[in-house]
Protein backbone atom coordinates (compact mmCIF):
# COMPACT_ATOMS: atom_id res chain seq x y z
CA UNK A 1 0.00 0.00 0.00
CA UNK A 2 2.82 2.43 0.87
CA UNK A 3 4.49 1.62 -2.40
CA UNK A 4 1.32 2.45 -4.34
CA UNK A 5 1.06 5.79 -2.55
CA UNK A 6 4.72 6.53 -3.35
CA UNK A 7 4.18 5.73 -7.03
CA UNK A 8 1.05 7.91 -7.20
CA UNK A 9 2.82 10.85 -5.56
CA UNK A 10 5.78 10.46 -7.91
CA UNK A 11 3.49 10.53 -10.93
CA UNK A 12 1.73 13.64 -9.66
CA UNK A 13 5.04 15.42 -9.10
CA UNK A 14 6.29 14.50 -12.57
CA UNK A 15 3.05 15.70 -14.15
CA UNK A 16 3.52 19.05 -12.45
CA UNK A 17 6.92 19.48 -14.12
CA UNK A 18 5.68 18.92 -17.66
CA UNK A 19 4.57 21.81 -19.88
CA UNK A 20 0.96 22.68 -19.26
CA UNK A 21 -0.91 21.43 -22.33
CA UNK A 22 -4.06 23.45 -22.55
CA UNK A 23 -7.24 22.03 -24.00
CA UNK A 24 -7.18 24.85 -26.51
CA UNK A 25 -4.19 23.47 -28.42
CA UNK A 26 -1.04 25.22 -27.23
CA UNK A 27 1.38 24.68 -24.37
CA UNK A 28 1.92 27.21 -21.64
CA UNK A 29 5.45 27.01 -20.26
CA UNK A 30 7.48 29.04 -17.81
CA UNK A 31 10.17 31.47 -18.83
CA UNK A 32 12.81 29.08 -17.45
CA UNK A 33 11.37 26.19 -19.48
CA UNK A 34 11.44 28.36 -22.61
CA UNK A 35 15.08 29.32 -22.03
CA UNK A 36 16.04 25.69 -21.45
CA UNK A 37 14.20 24.50 -24.57
CA UNK A 38 15.79 27.25 -26.66
CA UNK A 39 19.22 26.10 -25.51
CA UNK A 40 18.46 22.50 -26.49
CA UNK A 41 16.54 23.03 -29.75
CA UNK A 42 17.91 24.37 -33.01
CA UNK A 43 14.97 24.82 -35.37
CA UNK A 44 12.46 27.19 -33.80
CA UNK A 45 10.91 30.62 -34.16
CA UNK A 46 10.59 33.19 -31.40
CA UNK A 47 7.42 35.17 -32.05
CA UNK A 48 6.89 38.59 -30.48
CA UNK A 49 3.20 39.51 -30.70
CA UNK A 50 3.52 43.06 -29.35
CA UNK A 51 3.14 46.12 -31.55
CA UNK A 52 5.94 47.04 -33.95
CA UNK A 53 6.77 50.08 -31.78
CA UNK A 54 7.14 47.86 -28.69
CA UNK A 55 9.25 45.40 -30.68
CA UNK A 56 11.54 48.17 -31.93
CA UNK A 57 12.03 49.47 -28.39
CA UNK A 58 13.41 46.10 -27.26
CA UNK A 59 12.92 42.45 -28.13
CA UNK A 60 14.46 39.03 -27.68
CA UNK A 61 17.27 38.63 -30.24
CA UNK A 62 16.20 36.85 -33.45
CA UNK A 63 12.51 37.20 -32.57
CA UNK A 64 10.14 38.07 -35.38
CA UNK A 65 7.29 40.49 -34.84
CA UNK A 66 3.74 39.68 -35.84
CA UNK A 67 1.43 41.79 -33.68
CA UNK A 68 -1.46 39.91 -32.09
CA UNK A 69 -3.85 42.32 -33.77
CA UNK A 70 -2.49 41.27 -37.19
CA UNK A 71 -3.09 37.56 -36.57
CA UNK A 72 -6.47 36.70 -38.04
CA UNK A 73 -7.86 33.48 -39.41
CA UNK A 74 -5.30 32.98 -42.17
CA UNK A 75 -1.78 31.70 -41.43
CA UNK A 76 0.81 34.50 -41.36
CA UNK A 77 3.24 34.47 -44.29
CA UNK A 78 6.22 34.23 -41.91
CA UNK A 79 4.87 31.05 -40.29
CA UNK A 80 4.80 28.58 -43.17
CA UNK A 81 5.29 25.28 -41.32
CA UNK A 82 2.40 24.51 -38.97
CA UNK A 83 4.53 21.92 -37.16
CA UNK A 84 7.39 24.38 -36.52
CA UNK A 85 8.33 24.92 -32.87
CA UNK A 86 7.16 28.47 -32.10
CA UNK A 87 7.83 30.29 -28.82
CA UNK A 88 5.31 33.11 -28.32
CA UNK A 89 5.69 36.10 -26.01
CA UNK A 90 4.37 39.63 -25.53
CA UNK A 91 4.83 42.21 -22.75
CA UNK A 92 3.13 40.49 -19.83
CA UNK A 93 1.54 37.31 -21.18
CA UNK A 94 -1.99 38.37 -22.11
CA UNK A 95 -1.55 38.96 -25.85
CA UNK A 96 0.72 35.93 -26.20
CA UNK A 97 -2.07 33.69 -24.89
CA UNK A 98 -4.55 35.21 -27.36
CA UNK A 99 -2.11 34.89 -30.26
CA UNK A 100 -1.21 31.30 -29.29
CA UNK A 101 -4.90 30.41 -29.29
CA UNK A 102 -5.39 31.96 -32.73
CA UNK A 103 -2.43 30.00 -34.10
CA UNK A 104 -3.67 26.76 -32.52
CA UNK A 105 -7.11 27.38 -34.05
CA UNK A 106 -5.40 27.66 -37.47
CA UNK A 107 -3.79 24.24 -37.00
CA UNK A 108 -0.36 25.10 -35.63
CA UNK A 109 0.67 22.16 -33.47
CA UNK A 110 3.87 23.15 -31.65
CA UNK A 111 3.11 26.46 -29.94
CA UNK A 112 4.87 27.27 -26.65
CA UNK A 113 3.47 30.35 -24.90
CA UNK A 114 5.92 31.63 -22.30
CA UNK A 115 4.57 34.95 -21.08
CA UNK A 116 6.13 38.35 -21.40
CA UNK A 117 9.40 40.12 -22.02
CA UNK A 118 8.92 41.82 -18.64
CA UNK A 119 10.13 38.57 -17.07
CA UNK A 120 12.90 37.86 -19.63
CA UNK A 121 16.29 37.64 -17.91
CA UNK A 122 18.33 37.11 -21.06
CA UNK A 123 19.78 39.46 -23.64
CA UNK A 124 17.52 41.92 -25.44
CA UNK A 125 18.02 43.71 -28.73
CA UNK A 126 17.59 47.49 -28.70
CA UNK A 127 17.96 50.16 -31.38
CA UNK A 128 21.54 51.47 -31.63
CA UNK A 129 20.42 55.05 -30.88
CA UNK A 130 18.87 53.87 -27.62
CA UNK A 131 22.03 51.97 -26.67
CA UNK A 132 24.15 55.10 -27.19
CA UNK A 133 21.89 57.22 -24.99
CA UNK A 134 22.16 54.65 -22.22
CA UNK A 135 25.97 54.89 -22.07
Amino acid sequence: MKRLIYIMLSLLLMAGCAPKVLSNGYKQISMNEAVEMMSEETDYIILDVRTKAEYEEKHIPDAICIPNEDIGTEPPDALIDKEQLIFVYCRSGNRSKKASQKLADMGYTNIMEFGGINDWQGEVARPKAQILTML
